[in-house]
Order: C-alpha cells, then sequence, then structure tokens
C-alpha cells in the first residue's frame, strides 16, 4: 500500500488539473487545424491526402515514442521527462508554424509525435503512484473529465484562428499551450516517484520488461480492448473534414457538431465515473459501459441506413458512445496496469502506444477506406466495438485466471 498521497503530494486538485492539461495536447494536436486543411492545401501546394498523412506521421511517432516516455520515467523520475518532452514539443510546433511545404510539416510534426506523449503517458503512471483501486479510478475520471473538453474546443479555437489569422496561427497557439503548460509542470508538480522505487536504466532490462509485459496476457487483452473501443469514436474524429463538410453539408466553422456532443458525452460519463467509482463494482461499471456503447452502434446503423433529414440524427451516436466510453476508462486503463504493478510507467507507454499505434492505421487505412459514406462508417464504428466487446470478455477471463496484483 503506498503512503497516503496527502502526506506526500499538496494540492492533488492543481495535479488534476495539469494532468488533464498534459493530455489535452493529443486533441488539440490532431483537432485544432483540422480547419485549415483547405487553406493549408492551397498554401502549401498540396492535397487532402498529403496532409492526411501528416496525422499519421504524427501518430506513429507518438506511438513509437509512447513505448519509451513511461519506461524513462520509471528509471529517471516522472517529472524530468515531462519537462523535456513539452519542451521539444513546443520548438517542433514553432517549426510548423512558419513551415513552406507538406514535407517540412511531415518532419516537424514527427517531432511534435514524438515529444507529445511524454505528459500523457506518465500522467497515467503518476494517477497510480499516488492512488490504488477505486481512488486511482475516481481520480483517473477526473482528469478525463476535464481532457474530456479538448476534443470540441479544439476545432471552435482552431476555426476562429483560421478565420482570423490563417492556418499558421494554429500552430503559434500549440506552441503558446505547451510552453504554458512547460511552466506549470516546472512550478506545480511534484515528482511521485521516489529514488529509491526506481529501476536503473538498462537496455536489456527494458528488453526483458517489454517481453515480460507483451506475455501478460491480462494486460495485453485490456491494452487491445481499450484501443478498440477508443476506435469505435475515432474513426469519425480522423473522418471530419468529409463527415462534417461533405457528408453534413456544413462548413469550416461547424465542427461544433462533431466534437460537441462528443465532447458532451466525455465529460458527462467522466463525472458518472468519478460518482460511482466506489459505490459501483468493477463489473456493474463495465456492464454498463459497454451496454450504453452497443445501444448507440445500433442507433448509428439505423440511422445511416435511413438517412433522415438533419445533422443531430447522425452526431447523437457520439454523444451516447462516449458517455459509455469515458465510463469505461478509468475502470479498463487502471485494471491493465494493475496486471504489471512493478513497470506501471512502461506499462502506461504499451498502453499508449498500442491505442496511438491503432489510431495511426485507422488514420492511414480505415478512416479513408470507410469514410466513404456514412453506413460504411457507422459499420466501421460498430465493428470495432463489437471487437473491444470480445477483447473485455477475454480479459475479463484472464483476470479469473490472473487476478491483478494490488
Amino acid at each position: 500500500m503506498p503512503p497516503a498521497p496527502t502526506a506526500r503530494v499538496p494540492g492533488l486538485f492543481g495535479i488534476t488539473l495539469i494532468l488533464a492539461g498534459l493530455a489535452m495536447l493529443g486533441p488539440f494536436s490532431i483537432n485544432a487545424y483540422l480547419p485549415s486543411f483547405r487553406e493549408m492545401a492551397l498554401v502549401l501546394r498540396t492535397d487532402a491526402v498529403a496532409l492526411q498523412q501528416t496525422i499519421s506521421v504524427y501518430f506513429f511517432a507518438f506511438a513509437f515514442m509512447s513505448l519509451w516516455h513511461g519506461a524513462i520515467s520509471d528509471s529517471f523520475g516522472r517529472r524530468r521527462v515531462v519537462l523535456w518532452g513539452l519542451a521539444v514539443y513546443t520548438l517542433s510546433s514553432l517549426g510548423c508554424a512558419f513551415a513552406t511545404g507538406v514535407e517540412q510539416l511531415w518532419v516537424l510534426r514527427a517531432l511534435q509525435g514524438f515529444s507529445g506523449g511524454a505528459g500523457i503517458v506518465i500522467g497515467r503512471a503518476v494517477v497510480r503512484d499516488l492512488h490504488e483501486g477505486p481512488l486511482a479510478r475516481r481520480m483517473m475520471s477526473q482528469v478525463v473529465m476535464i481532457y474530456g473538453v479538448a476534443p470540441a474546443i479544439a476545432p471552435l479555437v482552431g476555426g476562429a484562428l483560421q478565420i482570423a489569422f490563417g492556418w499558421r496561427s494554429v500552430f503559434l497557439f500549440l506552441a503558446l499551450l505547451s510552453a504554458g503548460l512547460l511552466a506549470a509542470v516546472a512550478l506545480r508538480l511534484p515528482e511521485t516517484l521516489p529514488p529509491q522505487a526506481r529501476r536503473p536504466f538498462d537496455a536489456r532490462d527494458l528488453g526483458r520488461g517489454y517481453l515480460a509485459l507483451l506475455r501478460n496476457r491480462g494486460f495485453m487483452a485490456w491494452t487491445l480492448a481499450y484501443a478498440l473501443m477508443f476506435g469505435a469514436f475515432f474513426i469519425y474524429v480522423l473522418s471530419a473534414p468529409v463527415f462534417v463538410m461533405s457528408h453534413l453539408g456544413l462548413g469550416e466553422g461547424d465542427f461544433v457538431w462533431l466534437f460537441g456532443p462528443a465532447t458532451a458525452g466525455l465529460v458527462s460519463g467522466s463525472a458518472l465515473a468519478g460518482r460511482v467509482a466506489v459505490r459501483w463494482s468493477f463489473g456493474r461499471t463495465l456492464a454498463t459501459a459497454f451496454a450504453l456503447m452497443g445501444a448507440a452502434s445500433c442507433y448509428n446503423l439505423l440511422v445511416a441506413w435511413t438517412a433522415p433529414d438533419g445533422a443531430g440524427w447522425y452526431v447523437a451516436y457520439l454523444f451516447v458512445f462516449n458517455l459509455g466510453m469515458s465510463l469505461a476508462i478509468p475502470a479498463m486503463t487502471i485494471r491493465g496496469l494493475d496486471c504489471v504493478p512493478a513497470r506501471r510507467g512502461m506499462g502506461s507507454s504499451v498502453q499508449l502506444f498500442v491505442q496511438t499505434g491503432f489510431n495511426a492505421v485507422i488514420a492511414a487505412l480505415l478512416a479513408p477506406l470507410m469514410w466513404g459514406s456514412l453506413v460504411s462508417l457507422a459499420c466501421g464504428a460498430a465493428g470495432l466495438w463489437l471487437c473491444a466487446g470480445a477483447g473485455v470478455i477475454l480479459a475479463l477471463r484472464l483476470s479469473k485466471e490472473n487476478p491483478p496484483a494490488t
């Protein structure tokens, strides 16, 4: 049992805000510049496919480096790694703002991806450093609830900046955002991993650790199920320009139709997760969450097939699905990390690597394949949800064979 967190770390709510802000960098890095795609294609003399690859490059770099952020923090401490990551992200964002060709953007977006994951990877480990069981789920739900507004705010901020100042201002905003987080971490985030709890940085030890995590069937089942579940929502995010402007017939300033309901669902589900974390069992929480997501998926298929008039019919799915998903996120994340109690930083890295790597596959392959029609998008999302449900069933069976350590 860890010592009472209030005895070790002051200002837990402030820490929650900082962790949520670090997690927000991901949605802002993806969603904020989506409304700028048309102008960027003209200014940089490129096309939508090449710009779509700036998202894929970011995801692949994010996924690769997420394997290392947590492991490095297990050796050198949480705080130092976050500070270095934010510094590199700030500089690469400034570079994006002054890019003159899409090829430069590919390189700079890769640097953003390499550095942008430090906060969210290590933030999960910080939560588990401070709490365990229901209290960890509650703190994680608070982080998700605050961070949940980012997918809606990001395209609104990006759209406003695009209309007022053009696409370069979006990347200048990202640089200012990361610089502000850098100052907040430097001033307010304490170190939550004491020196005596750290592991020596050794390549062979890291190799053994990653191999052990990959062989941990319970941990990998929870990790894969989470990635598939998140993909059922994220396929719409990655298809946002086509979904909003082509299928729904809306404009550059109307991305709120997608991200507004999605954010409302994320925030509502996270608030519910925080309220029931102590009162509901893990099984009841997960069953309720997947029932909500299943109902939303069936509704989405029906609406896409019948094609009623009005954008509201098509975005209701995002609210209900994200309500269920954000109810499940804290439970699934913490249960996965509980399978690897001696390597929580590395475990958090692998969780995010799998999720982000799968997002990169969706961005590069699945989203372009599915965004041709509303029906194909709905089928893709429903298929991902079904695979996630199968993954959870497998993870629960493996948990009975090997109960998670606490």
